[in-house]
């Protein structure tokens, strides 16, 4: 592998070194997922989270021509205000990276990078999986082919609502890549913390969870484990409410021939317009909430 792609900044180069934990998080979110200026003010604010929760952490995205692990504030405010972001998957690294341009790293791509750099625990606000119709569409992310052999665990508040819960469950199954649920038995939706899904695995702390990926990784099995952490239940959403603006944003982004990796951006903007903003702090009080128990994780992982 070449390491001269990667720029890791000192901080986390120190707590590589001293085997400190530490937790990626990606860019997507800043550039794509949220408004200025909350968007910058979450991704300090989780930043600030994983500090105090014990663990350094390292926000992830393309500079330049590298794939930079641990970003400035600067450079996190130039993300959150600069229009011209590529929304970077795997498919487009190479080419973002060649042509120097600035790449707000997805799921997949911040997995890949947080590997390159060594680092194990990855926490997000909820996955890509299989969009609703992908029978016909053919729509899957790469989010969970990069899961199936990137050994990064992610800690998210579930799979995206937007999309088939269930079949993605169902294509995690098939990828051998273990679902755990932290502290409950049914698997949450995001911006609720109920679904109609049992979740496979359920796990009551961080230790356990610290053991079972370590065990999992000596085993040699590559490959990610997804932590679904349910949103607390003062910042959830009634699902059947946000069941009816996922359908009212689906028939938009229909409307407006919405497409490929456009499509997440679109649909959430639109939720997040249409429930007065409620959305939007649901969707900051979960990776808030994913912040802490990632850097727990993390701390017991090199316990």
């Amino acid at each position: 592998m070449n390491n001269s792609f990667l720029k890791i900044s000192p901080e986390v180069q120190k707590a590589l070194e001293n085997n400190q934990p530490i937790v990626a998080l990606e860019s997507t979110i800043i550039s794509h997922g949220m408004p200025y200026p909350k968007n910058v003010e979450t991704a300090l604010a989780v930043e600030q989270i994983i500090r105090y929760n014990g663990a350094i952490p390292a926000t992830i995205a393309i500079i330049n021509g590298k794939c930079c692990v641990g970003l400035s504030a600067d450079e996190i405010e130039t993300f959150g205000k600069e229009k011209d972001v590529w929304k970077v998957s795997l498919r487009d690294m190479p080419y973002v990276v060649s042509k120097k341009l600035f790449g707000a790293t997805t799921v997949a791509a911040t997995m890949r990078i947080a590997a390159m750099a060594g680092i194990k625990i990855f926490v997000t606000g909820g996955i890509g999986g299989v969009h609703r119709g992908a029978a016909a569409t053919m729509d899957i992310s790469a989010d969970l082919t990069e899961m199936s052999q990137t050994s990064v665990a992610v800690v998210s508040a579930g799979i995206k609502s937007i999309l088939d819960i269930g079949l993605t469950l169902e294509y995690l199954e098939t990828l051998g890549i273990p679902v755990v649920t932290y502290q409950q038995e049914i698997f949450p939706s995001f911006y609720s913390n109920q679904s109609n899904f049992k979740t496979p695995l359920q796990l009551d702390s961080a230790k356990e969870i610290a053991e079972m990926l370590n065990t999992k990784w000596s085993l040699g099995l590559e490959g990610s484990v997804l932590i679904a952490n349910p949103i607390p239940t003062q910042f959830e959403m009634p699902a059947t409410q946000v069941e009816q603006h996922i359908q009212e944003a689906l028939a938009a982004a229909k409307t407006n021939n919405i497409k490929g990796k456009e499509v997440t951006p679109f649909i959430l903007q639109y939720i997040a317009k249409h429930t007065g903003g409620e959305s939007l702090e649901a969707n900051i009080a979960l990776i808030k909430h994913n912040a802490k128990l990632g850097a727990e994780i993390a701390k017991e992982l090199v316990a």
